[in-house]
């Protein structure tokens, strides 16, 4: 079950979320595993600009918090691998408007060298 970090401090459902998807990797790792899994170090690859450290870190926070599996397989040489649980796959169907806004009015934007005040940009499949 889920580690609960700060008990009875949350505000809202979007506090509680952010306590569990806050910081800079943890999105992005959930993007890459909504994929299919990974071994760490592809996932490290997946991930520009972690460091083994910090993935290392956030995966296993992710699993503590019933987000990410993390499977060990008994074999020589040792092999490992993470996906995400029906609760991960949930969070990242949650994260999926987020990511459409990001491409509309963030990406979008920035490929026409429009202004941060310019008129949102419709919609086409995303």
């Amino acid at each position: 079950m889920a580690a609960v970090r700060r008990p009875g401090a949350y505000v809202c459902g979007i506090d509680a979320a952010m306590d569990v998807i806050g910081g800079k990797w943890k999105v992005l790792i959930l993007w890459a595993l909504s994929e299919r899994p990974h071994r760490f170090g592809e996932l490290r690859r997946s991930v520009p600009g972690v460091t083994e450290k910090v993935l290392a870190a956030q995966l296993r926070e992710l699993e503590a918090d019933g987000i990410v599996h993390r499977e060990d397989y008994d074999e020589v040489p040792p092999r490992v691998e993470y996906s995400l649980t029906s609760r991960g796959a949930d969070l990242n169907a949650a994260l999926e408007p987020l990511g459409a806004w990001g491409r509309r009015n963030v990406i979008g934007d920035a490929y026409r060298g429009a202004p941060e005040d310019a008129a949102p940009v419709a919609s086409f499949g995303v």
